[in-house]
């Protein structure tokens, strides 16, 4: 009889370790995930800002030797991240494959000009530098006219700093969720052993030495949590690496090796904090209060 109660306290005492473990991991994956995007943010940000492009239209007259010379400037130039020449007629070809149809048979002529791309570099894509280099450009005889989405650049501009805002509000609200919920769990855990240490308290047990175990067994919970967790997160970095390679979210070994580690710490901090006033509230309580 004593044996069959014994299995089912153990497996009552490993049901409960497993499901704090469970909830921390939980917790600290999404944590971690939202720090993954914290700290991906600008790099997404600058990613979207090099993609557009500012267009050079050049002159029917210009030189070959002035267009290389043009490239060639703007290839060293502090704010250019690539460029790419577009001949007249790579551009009439790609119209052609766009409106399905060769619109030169009836026009008889190509109006389009040969142009030069340019890929600014994220920290160069704001409109006053971009009119600063707009205004270098045209001053160039064999320039005809420089092209560049100002109001897609505002408007991105002024998402990426609401997204920022917002991304920091959910950020602290749920780590506050966060510290809740493991709390709570660890709570409970306490909560179930509360007659033991009162008892351990009446026979004249310190209240450190009674909160010691107590807090050593959550910090072992919090760090398999943890780790737990960090593998989860890690797949998902894996996963979003593979899927968007232009991104190089791999590639920053200290930005990643300091995103684990703040899992890891919060794992160990939380469950260490919320164990401590857990057991210190038990170790508070009246003898008749326990049974509330």
């Amino acid at each position: 009889m004593s044996s069959s109660f014994e299995k089912y306290q153990k497996r009552r005492l490993i049901s409960s370790y497993f499901s704090v473990v469970i909830s921390i991991s939980l917790v600290l994956f999404l944590l971690g995930l939202l720090g993954l995007l914290i700290l991906n943010t600008k790099k997404v940000a600058d990613h979207f800002k090099e993609k557009i492009p500012v267009s050079i239209y050049l002159k029917d007259t210009a030189k070959e030797v002035e267009i290389k010379q043009l490239e060639k400037s703007l290839a060293l130039a502090d704010y250019t991240k690539s460029t790419q020449f577009i001949s007249k007629e790579e551009a009439a070809e790609s119209l052609s494959k766009e409106i399905g149809e060769d619109y030169m048979d009836f026009l008889g002529y190509n109006p389009l000009q040969n142009a030069i791309d340019v890929y600014l570099k994220a920290d160069f894509v704001d409109e006053v530098k971009i009119e600063e280099i707009v205004s270098s450009l045209q001053q160039k005889n064999f320039v005809d006219e420089v092209d560049v989405s100002k109001p897609l650049i505002s408007l991105l501009n002024d998402n990426i700093k609401k997204i920022s805002f917002w991304v920091l509000l959910i950020s602290g609200i749920f780590t506050f969720i966060a510290v809740l919920l493991i709390n709570s769990s660890i709570r409970l855990s306490v909560y179930s052993k509360r007659f033991i240490i009162k008892t351990m308290q009446m026979v004249g047990a310190t209240k450190s030495f009674i909160r010691k175990p107590f807090i050593w067994k959550s910090i072992r919970l919090g760090i398999v949590g943890a780790i737990v967790a960090i593998i989860g997160v890690g797949v998902v970095l894996f996963y979003l690496d593979k899927t968007f390679p232009e991104l190089s979210l791999l590639k920053d070994i200290p930005l990643l090796v300091g995103l684990f580690l703040g899992v890891f710490g919060m794992g160990v901090i939380i469950t260490w904090i919320s164990t401590f006033f857990a057991t210190q509230r038990f170790l508070n309580l009246r003898t008749d209060e326990l049974y509330y």
